[in-house]
């Protein structure tokens, strides 16, 4: 819980959610959120990281992109910053 907010109990929710052509894994967090203004193609490249006040390599998100894209499904995340995020993860059927 790298990214949780300094002034709550961190919390995760993982949602399965079925849809006609896709299975959607749902994962919700309170922690820092993100300013989606910087672009969310920043967001999931290599080597970049949107919260520099904590470690990191810039790694996970590209690698969770890659892997969701190599089994034929797509991410996407919406997020308000200091709220929290919702990533969603796509899969075909």
């Amino acid at each position: 819980l790298k990214y949780r907010h300094p002034e709550r109990a961190p919390e995760v929710r993982v949602r399965y959610q079925p849809q006609e052509a896709h299975q959607v894994l749902l994962v919700q967090d309170n922690g820092l959120g993100l300013d989606l203004a910087q672009g969310q193609d920043k967001l999931f490249a290599m080597f970049q990281r949107l919260h520099t006040h904590v470690e990191g390599t810039g790694l996970g998100l590209y690698m969770v992109k890659r892997m969701v894209e190599n089994a034929g499904g797509r991410i996407e995340v919406r997020s308000e910053l200091n709220q929290g995020s919702t990533f969603s993860v796509y899969f075909p059927r």
